[in-house]
């Protein structure tokens, strides 16, 4: 099994931390996290969007289970997902900011392309 990041955190927080960044990131198209942050949630939000792709009912179901905000997920399915009917994954970048001010952790914008 592949190394997941732990994000400095138990499992239970870990896990509302990620649902509450994609779902943020699918409702505004862009946010602004720390590095590692932005790809454990880059990992999910690909999933999300490839999951919307296929369209069927199963598929929504499972987004649904995941994300937290109903009209996210139908935004998801009707909007997001017919753009990138062509392309195969890929569907966000991550911008390297620079360290942030209080801490020093490096800071990224995570958006959609």
């Amino acid at each position: 099994m592949a190394k997941r990041r732990k994000l400095g955190r138990p499992t239970d927080q870990r896990k509302a931390m990620l649902r509450n960044l994609v779902t943020s990131f699918l409702k505004n198209g862009k946010i602004e996290t720390t590095v590692t942050r932005a790809k454990e949630t880059r990992r999910i939000a690909e999933k999300m969007i490839t999951l919307a792709k296929r369209g069927d009912l199963h598929a929504r179901r499972q987004v649904l289970s995941y994300v937290y905000d109903e009209t996210v997920v139908k935004n998801l399915f009707d909007e997001i997902a017919p753009k990138y009917e062509e392309r195969n994954g890929g569907y966000t970048r991550i911008l390297k900011l620079g360290p942030r001010r209080g801490d020093g952790s490096e800071m990224a914008i995570l958006e959609l392309v």
